[in-house]
């Protein structure tokens, strides 16, 4: 069952000595709500397991009768929902199951010298106790890991009625096997629970590193720290790193540590700082994707510019005199890495490119004119609704100022006014209708995020959400 919870916050390998960027935050009301429906999954499984034989030999006056229990079959369990709590001390979770009642069936058979007989048998095992506790911890290459560090169990008592068969000489004999069931119940237990953490670590260390997110970036998310428990929450430091696929190029800018928030009416949490925001926004800078060429056929036709350089006479005079006539490009790209600031409430966008400006002539050769430099400040808001991440985005600024020509100087007020009413009354609806309609919240195979919300805080965004797990796992 605690293999539904940890695999649940396992996005993991690698790691990097740095502040996370990501942090998941487990609280108590998801452990309880994922040691709920773990019950009810072990209680299923159960129902279609077949047990490993269980055999011995016991002494009588005249010799030694060894037995075989086969083909043992749960038919019935009582599985108790087990206590599940964080634990400081372990920097785990201890996990108590008090009171586990099975009953069972199979066949049995005994053999003495020559002679051989067998029938079948129920089983009742009662009151099963099991406490155990598992650390979690990071490991050298910074992979979530997970380890055993203690396991008991006790089996009060064991019924069993034989049928069939001469029963009867294995009944003479019923407290001696029973003890020895009980005696062999008992070694497995403990043995199953260490096997299974094992099998969860092979897993945890076999995950990959990274994951590509498209043909552009990949996301990293190692653990930077090992896993910080505390009674009512798990928090999980993520490294949360896009890189172009292409460069794999280091941004210039490093993460900067925050403090979550703890939501207890909620079950997770994951926090995402403006540095994984950013980083993305360098990955697709780096790969030189931020850029874009312009044509006349582009520009939307209730705009009052045609991108040819007759239109461009109120703008820049000399410019039809010396060119008339001809269409032109405009190769648009960015100078800098956008660079995302969030604040209370706010996401706020900064963009610096270049507008490169080239005339085409008869044929087909372009013609160099001049370079904008650009300057775009935007501001949005971020929210959840319909199990969608949605936004709207504003101009709060923009400059349009000469940086190089080679049809002669010309000033740029006029053209800088024309462009924002064209970002308003063109560029911001496009984008707004796009945010509007959102993109669904990332989710696992078979579970659903459900209640969410988003928070924009100074340095990062929270989301909260509670979880639903299918009926179909």
């Amino acid at each position: 069952m605690l293999q539904l919870v940890i695999v649940a916050l396992t996005f993991l390998p690698y790691t990097w000595g740095q502040s996370p960027a990501i942090q998941v935050l487990l609280t108590s009301k998801g452990l309880q709500y994922g040691k709920h429906v773990g019950a009810g999954l072990i209680q299923d499984m159960l129902e279609h397991v077949t047990l490993p034989d269980i055999q011995g030999n016991f002494n009588t006056l005249i010799g030694s009768v060894h037995y075989t229990l086969s083909g043992i079959k749960i038919t019935k369990c009582d599985f108790p929902e087990p206590n599940v709590e964080f634990s400081e001390v372990v920097s785990g979770f201890k996990t108590n199951i008090t009171g586990l009642n099975v009953a069972l069936s199979g066949d049995w058979a005994f053999k003495y010298h020559i002679l051989h007989d067998s029938g079948s048998f129920q089983m009742a095992i009662f009151d099963v106790d099991v406490t155990s506790a598992v650390t979690l911890g990071k490991s050298a290459d910074g992979h979530l890991s997970v380890r055993s560090i203690n396991c008991e169990d006790e089996v009060q008592n064991v019924k069993i009625q034989l049928h069939g068969g001469s029963s009867w000489i294995l009944k003479l004999f019923m407290d001696y096997i029973q003890g020895h069931i009980i005696e062999e119940i008992q070694s497995n237990i403990c043995l199953a629970v260490q096997r299974s953490i094992e099998e969860l670590e092979s897993h945890l260390q076999a995950m990959n590193v990274s994951f590509d997110v498209n043909q552009v970036l990949s996301l990293e998310l190692p653990l930077t720290r090992s896993p910080v428990f505390s009674p009512s929450n798990l928090n999980l430091g993520l490294k949360g790193e896009f890189y172009s696929v292409k460069t794999h190029a280091e941004p210039p800018f490093k993460s900067k540590p925050f403090t979550m928030p703890v939501l207890p009416g909620y079950m997770l949490s994951a926090g995402v700082s403006e540095f994984t925001l950013n980083s993305a926004a360098y990955g697709y800078f780096s790969a030189k994707e931020l850029q874009i060429l312009i044509t006349d056929s582009m520009i939307p036709k209730p705009f009052p510019l045609r991108l040819n350089t007759s239109s461009m006479g109120p703008y820049i005079p000399q410019l039809p005199k010396l060119l008339p006539g001809l269409l032109m490009n405009l190769n648009v790209y960015a100078t800098e890495a956008p660079m995302f600031s969030l604040q209370s409430g706010l996401v706020n966008l900064t963009v610096q490119g270049a507008v490169k400006a080239s005339a085409i002539a008869s044929n087909g050769s372009n013609i160099p004119l001049f370079t904008l430099k650009a300057v775009v400040m935007l501001s949005g808001k971020m929210w959840i609704a319909d199990g969608r991440m949605k936004g709207s985005v504003m101009l709060n600024n923009f400059t349009l100022t000469l940086a190089s020509t080679e049809v002669g100087t010309f000033k740029t007020d006029n053209l800088e006014n024309l462009c924002k009413k064209g970002i308003v009354l063109f560029g911001l609806p496009q984008i707004n209708k796009k945010l509007a309609e959102g993109v669904m919240l990332p989710r696992m195979k078979h579970i659903i995020p459900v209640n969410s919300v988003l928070t924009v805080e100074e340095g990062f965004i929270t989301i909260s959400s509670d979880a639903q797990v299918l009926d179909v796992l």
